[in-house]
């Protein structure tokens, strides 16, 4: 079964932010042939990664509510200037926006199971008659209110 993480984008005000962090961040790691990867380094390693690694994503969390995902692509070990090993979460590029699903605040990151984690947006057409989701912050707004 697919596992994913979820983790706090500490700072992070909107999707948009996240967006920027993910543009500036974004690196082309050709030794390990993957393109273009957005890596976000954290001080453990998980220990689940076969599973994380068998379609699980990253699901952040900005201002207390999960909004977005990112594909997990692979794990790499760092050594930081300091000596310190760390691990590079490496990531898809591309965001998908998520139902908005509010969570609490924690430290680190959590293992989140695919049947707790928030379904992807879909943009319905106006053919089918279905309405588009609200905007994530609004999407935050209605979920914390319960309304969503």
């Amino acid at each position: 079964m697919t596992l994913h993480l979820m983790k706090l984008c500490a700072g992070a005000e909107s999707v948009d932010d996240l967006a920027a962090r993910i543009a500036y961040r974004c690196k082309v790691n050709k030794t390990a042939g993957r393109g273009a990867v957005h890596d976000h380094v954290t001080r453990m390693h998980p220990r689940r990664e076969a599973e994380l690694l068998d379609g699980g994503s990253i699901y952040w969390v900005i201002k207390g509510v999960i909004l977005a995902r990112q594909k997990i692509l692979g794990f790499e070990r760092r050594i930081g200037n300091d000596d310190i090993e760390r691990t590079a979460i490496l990531l898809d590029p591309a965001y998908v926006l998520t139902r908005p699903q509010p969570r609490r605040a924690f430290q680190g990151w959590r293992y989140l199971q695919s049947e707790d984690a928030p379904r992807d947006v879909k943009v319905q057409s106006a053919k089918t008659g279905n309405g588009k989701e609200p905007p994530p912050e609004l999407g935050a707004k209605l979920a914390e209110l319960g309304l969503l």
